[in-house]
C-alpha cells in the first residue's frame, strides 16, 4: 500500500509540480521569441540582399543606357533651341560619295529639308557608325574645325557635314569593322536619323565631322 501524503508532503508535492511547470512554460517562451527575432532578421537580410542584386543589375542597364554610343552621339550634336530649328522628322539624310587625297578620306553627310516650312541647322550633328544589326561601331565621331553659321533650310534644300576619317596604314591602331549604317542626331534633336552606307570603316581611330554648311555636297 502506498504510504498516505501528509497536508505538508501535499503541499510541497504540489509546490515543485507548480514550479516544474512553471520552468517549462518559460523556456519555451525564451525560445520563441528568439525563433521570432532570428525569423524578421532573416527574411529582412534575404530580402536586401535580393534588392541589392535587383538593384545592381537596374544600375548596370542603366548605364549600359546612358554610357552606350547612341546616348554618346546624341550629347554630341551641338545644342539648338531656336523655334525654327530643323527637326529630324522633317528631313532626309543620306551620305555621299566618298573623297580621298592625301591619306584622307571624307564623306558628306546630306540633311535634306522634306517639310514644307523653312528651318535652320546650326552646329554640329552628333554622328555615330552601326552594324546591320544595330550594334554600335567605335566611338562617335568628334568635332572637327569649328562651329560655323546657321543654315537656312528652305523646303527642298539641302546643307551637309564632312565626315573624316583616313587610310588603313597611316597610324598603328588598325581600322574599325565596316559600317553598314550611319546614325545621327541633328543639331539640337533628340531623335536620330538613319543613312545606308557600304565601305565606310574608319582607320587609326579618326574620326571626326565636321559644322554643318549650306549646300549637298555630293
Amino acid at each position: 500500500m502506498s504510504p498516505h501524503l501528509t497536508p505538508r508532503h501535499a503541499r510541497h508535492a504540489a509546490a515543485a509540480v507548480l514550479a516544474a511547470v512553471a520552468a517549462v512554460a518559460l523556456t519555451a517562451c525564451q525560445e520563441g521569441k528568439t525563433t521570432g527575432a532570428g525569423s524578421p532578421s532573416a527574411t529582412t537580410s534575404q530580402g536586401t540582399g535580393s534588392g541589392n542584386t535587383s538593384g545592381g543589375s537596374g544600375t548596370a542597364g542603366s548605364s549600359q543606357g546612358t554610357g552606350g554610343q547612341p546616348t554618346a552621339a546624341r550629347s554630341a550634336a551641338s545644342a539648338d533651341n531656336s523655334s525654327d530649328r530643323c527637326a529630324a522628322a522633317s528631313m532626309r539624310m543620306r551620305l555621299g560619295a566618298p573623297d580621298a587625297g592625301a591619306g584622307n578620306i571624307r564623306y558628306p553627310l546630306v540633311f535634306t529639308n522634306s517639310g514644307k516650312q523653312t528651318c535652320t541647322l546650326r552646329g554640329f550633328p552628333g554622328v555615330s557608325l552601326m552594324a546591320r544589326d544595330a550594334q554600335a561601331i567605335g566611338k562617335p565621331a568628334t568635332r572637327e574645325e569649328g562651329a560655323g553659321q546657321a543654315v537656312r533650310l528652305a523646303p527642298g534644300a539641302s546643307a551637309h557635314a564632312v565626315l573624316h576619317t583616313i587610310n588603313e596604314g597611316l597610324k598603328g591602331s588598325g581600322c574599325w569593322k565596316s559600317a553598314d549604317l550611319v546614325q545621327a542626331y541633328p543639331p539640337g534633336s533628340k531623335e536620330a536619323m538613319t543613312a545606308r552606307t557600304s565601305g565606310l570603316r574608319v582607320c587609326g581611330d579618326e574620326f571626326s565631322v565636321t559644322a554643318v554648311t549650306p549646300g549637298a555636297s555630293g
